[in-house]
């Protein structure tokens, strides 16, 4: 199984960015995908999460209005899409899969997440 994520890169404040993750591997729409990024000294947090169909999601406060994930299970792909961007966003950005029906409270947890990719790092500049 591989995640590979990939769409980072610099930004200045209020611009926006598309991540996109693709998978190969495993059966893409059995898995619920989520999105996972980590600052400079601090802990790995949680950004977003999408169902196998895509018809639910769930987000960090942080980005609530600001980030939007979205899935093509044709395509293997699931993306997030970064508007208004903020220099406390700037962080390396991970994707991951778990084989797991949807919910809002595990859908957080990173330990669950049966697969990862390698991170692609996006840099907001004040």
């Amino acid at each position: 199984v591989q995640l590979q994520a990939f769409g980072g890169g610099l930004v200045q404040a209020g611009g926006s960015l598309r991540l996109s993750c693709t998978a190969s591997g495993l059966t893409f729409s059995n898995y619920r995908m989520g999105w996972f990024r980590q600052a400079p000294g601090k802990e790995r947090e949680f950004v977003g999460a999408i169902s196998r169909s895509g018809g639910r999601t769930v987000y960090t406060d942080s980005v609530k209005g600001r980030f939007t994930i979205s899935r093509d299970n044709a395509k293997n792909t699931v993306y997030l899409q970064m508007d208004s961007l903020k220099s406390e966003d700037t962080a390396v950005y991970s994707c991951a899969a778990d084989w797991a029906s949807f919910d809002n409270t595990t859908a957080v947890v990173a330990t669950l997440y049966d697969y990862w990719g390698q991170g692609t790092l996006v840099t907001v500049s004040s």
